[in-house]
């Protein structure tokens, strides 16, 4: 658990607490796995909020403005089905983003009891993060809006409102890859629509009037024009960075890696997980259906933020 000491100055030096200094003891891996995964930030919420309706709209207007007034039933059969299958898996995507922990310390850990644990080496050094007292692993980095240090920390996105890090980053590549196809999917039917429109009456290439159809198809558009380019670079950062096995922040930081890189082929399963399957586009993968176990303290409900 070495650290570089360019990072000496991410950290102050406090002593250890003792288990009775005001941080309960750190939770056991079965206490966390059983625990859901939140961040109540107002602004992700709204943001994640308003990613699912702008998803909705676009399945709205694709399939009630252009497939179902369609007379081709196999144009509409097939694309509805495709647009329909890619929106479950980014929303799917964006649900296992927000809900999976993606690599957060426990909280107050850094007690001598805990570092008797850790059987270290005469000499070695570790550095403990001020702001939630834990030990800081190598490559963690905090998050001021999770409260807690992640591992393998790339960037807090508000859309999906939570870190990516080293347990979620598979299920943020994915929703990045499947809004880019469904974008990229509304633009080629609204160019159709428009097509087909003019080539025939307005009254007829839609259930809506003329001026809603296109107020619908344009907003539609533009809709998805901003999101195929935000996610397609997006997508190519997060790849780049999975191949190259260094994270956003340790690139801006310039940070010079101190471990063994992980790179191109090995990157990615790692990342995704064993050899090149379909398993790797499914945001399923992983799934476990279990018992949501909400525990109560002090009267309330208590979340992993």
């Amino acid at each position: 658990m070495q650290s570089s000491g360019h990072r000496f100055r991410d950290v102050e030096h406090h002593p250890l607490l003792t288990g009775d200094e005001g941080y309960d003891s750190p939770p056991s891996e079965s206490d966390m796995a059983d625990q859901g995964w939140f961040i109540r930030d107002g602004c992700g919420m709204v943001c994640a909020l308003i990613t699912w309706l702008l998803v909705f709209y676009a399945d709205f207007v694709v399939m009630f403005v252009m497939l179902l007034p369609s007379r081709d039933f196999l144009y509409s059969f097939i694309n509805g089905v495709v647009f329909n299958c890619l929106a479950v898996l980014a929303l799917s995507s964006h649900l296992r983003t927000m809900l999976t922990d993606p690599g957060a310390v426990p909280k107050g850990n850094a007690t001598k009891e805990y570092m008797d644990s850790l059987q270290l080496k005469p000499g070695e050094v570790i550095y403990k993060c001020p702001k939630c007292c834990s030990i800081k692993p190598e490559r963690a980095h905090h998050c001021s809006i999770c409260k807690r240090c992640i591992r393998k920390m790339d960037h807090h996105c508000p859309w999906v409102n939570n870190c990516v890090g080293e347990n979620n980053q598979k299920f943020f590549v994915l929703f990045t890859m499947y809004v880019a196809l469904i974008s990229a999917h509304a633009l080629i039917l609204c160019i159709f629509q428009f097509v087909s429109c003019v080539r025939n009456q307005w009254n007829e290439c839609s259930g809506f009037s003329p001026p809603v159809t296109v107020i619908l198809v344009i907003f539609l558009c533009l809709e998805g024009l901003l999101f195929l380019t935000f996610t397609a670079v997006m997508f190519g950062t997060q790849i780049h960075s999975i191949c190259n096995d260094e994270t956003e922040i340790e690139r801006l930081k310039n940070e010079k890696p101190t471990w063994e890189r992980r790179l191109r082929w090995e990157g990615m399963r790692s990342v995704f997980g064993g050899p090149p399957s379909l398993l790797w586009i499914s945001p399923f993968a992983g799934l476990r259906i279990r018992r949501l176990m909400i525990r109560t303290k002090k009267g309330g409900t208590e979340f992993s933020v």
